[in-house]
C-alpha cells in the first residue's frame, strides 16, 4: 500500500514527493481559514500517520493556496467559541459555559500541536500571509522556512483575545528576541520574513515565492529521511524534553533514552554503509498496521 493511501481529505492534500517524505498541503479555499472541522482533520492526520505505523521519516507542511499560507481561524467558529462553545448547546450558567469553552480550547490546542507529537520532523514552508492561527501552526513545527515576501501577524489582540492555541506558549521558548516578539504580540502589527528571522522564529528565508520555499523544505526533508529513523526520532524527543527541563534533567532523560536506543541495528548499518560507500537501508520505526 502506498505511503499516502487514503490520507488526503477535503482540505488536506497529501503526497509523497520522495521516499519516506510526505508533503501536506492546506487547501481550504479561498484563504485556508480554519473551521472546527478543518483543525480536527489537521490534528487527526498527524496522529493517524503515527498510529498506523506509516514509514514517514520527514514531512513538509505548506499551503496549496497561491497567495497565502493561512488567514487564521474561521471567524464564524471564533464567534461560536466566545458565545458558549462549538457544541452549540445552550449552557445553564457561567460555570458550565466556562467548562464548554475550556474543552473547546484544549481540543484546539491538541489538534494544532499535533506536529510536535509526530515521531518525525515536520518542516513548515510558508509564503504570503501567515496570520493569527498561522503562527500557532508554525510554532508547533520543528523547522520553519519562509519565502522572502511572507508577512506575519500575531493577530489575536485585534479580535479581543490573547492567543491561546500555542503562540504565547511556544514563542518565548523558540525565539531569541523577546522584545521584538512582545512588540508584535501586543500590537498585532504585520512583520516581514526578515523580522521573523531576526526574532528567531525562522531558520531560513528563501528567495522567491511558494515554489521556491517548498522546494527548499522538501530538499531538507529528503536529507533527513535518509538518516536513521531511530536517531532522528530520538533527537526530536530529546530536544523537546530539553526545551522544558533543566540540563541535569535532560542528561538523565537522554541517558535513559539511549540506554535503549543504542541497541538499534541502525548503528551497524550506518557504519557498514559508510564503509561500503553506499546509502544505508533502515527499517521502519514501527510495523505497519495497514
Amino acid at each position: 500500500m502506498a505511503l499516502t493511501a487514503d490520507l488526503s481529505s477535503k482540505w488536506l492534500l497529501v503526497s509523497e514527493p520522495a521516499p519516506h517524505v510526505l508533503h501536506i498541503e492546506l487547501a481550504r479555499t479561498p484563504v485556508n481559514a480554519f473551521s472546527s472541522e478543518f483543525w480536527h482533520a489537521y490534528g487527526a492526520l498527524f496522529d493517524r500517520i503515527t498510529a498506523e505505523g506509516r514509514d514517514v521519516r520527514a514531512a513538509v507542511l505548506s499551503s496549496a493556496i497561491p497567495k497565502l499560507f493561512t488567514a487564521g481561524i474561521d471567524l464564524a467558529d471564533a464567534a461560536k467559541i466566545t458565545t458558549g462553545g462549538l457544541s452549540g448547546a445552550t449552557q445553564i450558567d457561567g460555570a458550565r459555559t466556562s467548562l464548554a469553552m475550556l474543552r473547546d480550547i484544549k481540543d484546539f490546542q491538541h489538534a494544532i500541536g499535533a506536529p510536535e507529537r509526530a515521531q518525525f520532523p515536520v518542516i513548515v514552508a510558508v509564503h504570503g500571509l501567515v496570520l493569527g492561527l498561522g503562527i500557532d501552526i508554525i510554532a508547533a513545527c520543528d523547522v520553519r522556512y519562509a519565502a522572502e515576501s511572507s508577512q506575519f501577524s500575531i493577530k489575536e489582540v485585534d479580535i479581543g483575545l490573547a492567543a491561546d492555541v500555542g503562540t504565547l506558549a511556544y514563542l518565548p521558548k523558540i525565539t531569541g528576541n523577546h522584545s521584538l516578539m512582545r512588540e508584535m504580540a501586543y500590537s498585532a502589527a504585520l512583520f516581514s520574513a526578515s523580522d521573523a528571522s531576526r526574532m528567531g522564529l525562522l531558520s531560513r528565508v528563501v528567495p522567491g515565492g511558494r515554489e521556491e520555499v517548498v522546494a527548499a523544505a522538501l530538499a531538507l526533508a529528503g536529507v533527513i529521511a535518509g538518516k536513521s529513523p531511530i536517531a532522528v526520532s530520538g533527537t526530536k524527543r530529546i530536544l523537546l524534553h530539553s526545551r522544558d527541563h533543566s540540563v541535569a534533567e535532560n542528561l538523565e532523560y537522554t541517558a535513559a533514552w539511549n540506554a535503549a536506543a543504542l541497541q538499534t541495528q541502525d548503528i551497524p548499518e550506518s557504519l557498514a554503509a559508510a564503509k561500503g560507500r553506499r546509502a544505508p537501508k533502515f527499517a521502519p520505526l514501527h510495523r505497519s498496521k495497514l
